[in-house]
C-alpha cells in the first residue's frame, strides 16, 4: 500500500504513524535506536506489505499491468488503491480527509529531529503540492505517476499508468474494496498484537 493507506492503517496512534510512514526508510533493523512505539509502527508496515503483496485480489489487479510495466506494477497499484481509499474517504473514516492529512502533515513536523533523511528531503515536495490530500483525484494520481515515472530515469514508463486506470477504472475498484476489507482486519489485528 501506498502512503495514505499506511497512515490510515495506523489506528490515530501518532508513534505508530511516524513508524509506519517513514519505514520504507529503514533498512533491516537499522531502528533499534527509535522510540518503542515508532518501532512498532516499523514492524506495522512490513506485516502490512508483506500481506499485500500475497493478496490474490491485489495480485489480480497486478496482473492486469504485468506486461506494461512488469515489476513496476505492485507500486502502480499501490498508489491506484490510494486513490480508491482518499475517494472514498468518508467510508472508511469521520475525520474529513483534508483536516487528515493537515494533522499528519503537522505530526511530521513535530517529529522532524527522528526523521530519516530521505523523509525530510521528500517533506517539503509532499506537502507543498500536498500529494496525500490529492490522491484522491486523476490530476493528483496523474502527477504521482509521472514522478515515479521520472525516478526511475523513464524506464518504468508509469506515466501511462493513468490510461489504464481510466481503462479498467470499475475492476481495480471493486478489487479495491474487498481487499481493503480484508487489510484492515488483518491490521488490526496486527496492530493490538505489537
Amino acid at each position: 500500500m501506498n502512503f495514505l493507506a499506511h497512515l490510515y492503517l495506523s489506528f490515530e496512534d501518532e508513534q505508530i504513524t511516524i513508524g509506519n510512514f517513514i519505514a520504507d526508510s529503514i533498512r533491516g533493523n537499522k531502528y533499534k535506536h527509535l522510540p518503542e512505539k515508532i518501532q512498532k509502527g516499523i514492524i506495522l508496515h512490513r506485516a502490512i506489505d508483506t500481506y499485500t503483496d500475497k493478496h490474490p485480489i491485489v495480485r489480480q489487479s497486478t496482473k492486469r499491468l504485468h506486461e506494461n510495466y512488469s515489476h513496476y506494477s505492485g507500486v502502480i497499484v499501490d498508489i491506484f488503491y490510494d486513490h480508491f481509499l482518499a475517494k472514498n474517504w468518508s467510508e472508511y473514516a469521520n475525520t474529513p480527509l483534508p483536516h487528515f492529512v493537515d494533522n499528519f502533515y503537522d505530526l511530521l513536523e513535530n517529529n522532524y529531529d527522528i526523521l530519516p533523511i530521505g523523509v525530510k528531503r521528500m517533506m517539503p515536495y509532499m506537502i507543498a503540492d500536498n500529494w496525500i490530500l490529492n490522491y484522491a483525484n486523476m490530476d493528483g494520481i496523474s502527477r504521482v505517476l509521472n514522478g515515479m515515472n521520472r525516478r526511475t530515469q523513464n524506464k518504468s514508463k508509469m506515466n501511462y499508468a493513468i490510461l489504464d486506470l481510466e481503462e479498467h477504472y470499475t475492476d481495480f475498484e471493486k478489487e479495491f474494496t474487498y481487499f481493503f476489507e480484508e487489510l484492515i482486519a488483518f491490521s488490526k489485528q496486527k496492530y493490538l498484537s505489537l
